[in-house]
């Protein structure tokens, strides 16, 4: 859940209005506004104080999945296949043919015209 779900759901759960919870909160209305509708992004001190206004609490917990990191021969093997692309988009050609080679697109008639 994004900081601008988590706060909108927060303050309808405390039953409180925007300008409500910017006065708890020691902030606007229009900022409070700007968060919920991601305009703007709270600083994670910032987010647990608007929702420590509206009775709630920034917890954080384990991940359900663990971080994959990649091992060194996974990394080289990575590495390898990026070089090679980048040696590809070296060899091709870097000028454009100044001859067009391909027959020029034929304009349709607009919808409803006679054709």
């Amino acid at each position: 859940m994004d900081a601008s779900a988590l706060l909108r759901n927060a303050r309808a759960r405390a039953g409180l209005t925007q300008a409500e919870l910017a006065r708890r909160a020691g902030t606007s209305q229009a900022t409070v506004s700007a968060y919920e509708h991601g305009r703007k992004t709270p600083s994670v001190e910032t987010l647990g104080r608007l929702l420590a206004a509206a009775g709630a609490r920034l917890t954080a917990v384990p991940a359900s999945t663990t971080v994959v990191r990649p091992s060194k021969a996974q990394l080289a093997r990575a590495g390898r296949g990026l070089v090679d692309v980048m040696l590809l988009a070296e060899a091709l050609p870097t000028r454009h043919d100044p001859e067009l080679r391909f027959p020029p697109l034929t304009r349709f008639p607009a919808r409803g015209a006679p054709t």
